[in-house]
């Protein structure tokens, strides 16, 4: 079950960078030709974080990086098919759901036949109209929907130190 939101609070924040990128999936979703719309419509993805939070990974993974941080890789076998279409449980928006950190390949097809079409829809959520930047200061708060929201901190203050405390939200 994906976690349904976050909330990020900024306890120390570098002088300069550590920003976060937020990209709009329904967004994202609505400025894709109706032809592609109709493709991906019934198609699923498989979802897995062995490879970076696991046990057992197929190439180096964030663990190495983070250390001790994570105390039971053995446990990250949270492997899910989702539909590439999400449509929002309170919305009943569409939005793409798919992204590079956890998406392993499309259901059906292998890894090497996935690549290209999964980089060519990150390339598309990427684009700088679906993108916003947040510039963190010390005391801010962000929120956001984890299904039709893709974030990624902007690791560029070596040297000085970044530290948020997150909530996980369930969905209800």
């Amino acid at each position: 079950v994906p976690a349904f939101g976050s909330i990020l609070y900024a306890k120390e924040v570098p002088e300069t960078g550590g920003d976060t990128l937020f990209a709009g999936m329904t967004a994202a979703y609505d400025d894709l030709s109706d032809g592609l719309k109709k493709t991906l419509e019934g198609m699923h993805a498989v979802h897995s974080s062995r490879h970076i939070f696991g046990a057992n990974k197929s190439r180096v993974s964030q663990v190495e990086e983070l250390g001790e941080r994570i105390l039971n890789p053995e446990l990250a076998t949270q492997d899910a098919t989702h539909p590439i279409v999400l449509t929002h449980p309170r919305t009943g928006r569409k939005g793409l759901y798919v992204n590079p950190q956890f998406t392993t390949h499309i259901a059906g097809w292998t890894a090497e036949e996935s690549e290209p079409f999964l980089a060519m829809l990150y390339t598309h959520i990427s684009m700088q109209e679906h993108v916003c930047r947040f510039r963190w200061s010390r005391g801010a708060v962000a929120i956001w929907d984890n299904l039709a929201t893709w974030h990624q901190a902007i690791n560029d203050y070596h040297g000085h130190r970044r530290v948020m405390w997150r909530v996980t939200l369930e969905a209800a």
